[in-house]
């Protein structure tokens, strides 16, 4: 997986019932956009991920 700043990540909900969330990716701090990211999301948190099968990246829109 690979992403940049500003880009949007979504972590689908793995159970029934709970819902997805979505954040913008504000650090990379792996080599060449790889993992782990620095994200805020929709809720103000801010935590660190390394993303898993339920998670994508959508990139920034120009």
């Amino acid at each position: 997986m690979h992403a940049g700043v500003g880009d949007e990540i979504q972590v689908h909900g793995r159970t029934v019932g709970s819902a997805e969330q979505r954040g913008e990716i504000l650090e990379v701090r792996g080599p060449d956009g790889a993992p782990p990211y620095l994200v805020r999301f929709a809720d103000g948190h801010e935590g660190l991920v390394y993303p898993g099968p339920d998670c994508e990246v959508q990139a920034h829109a120009d």
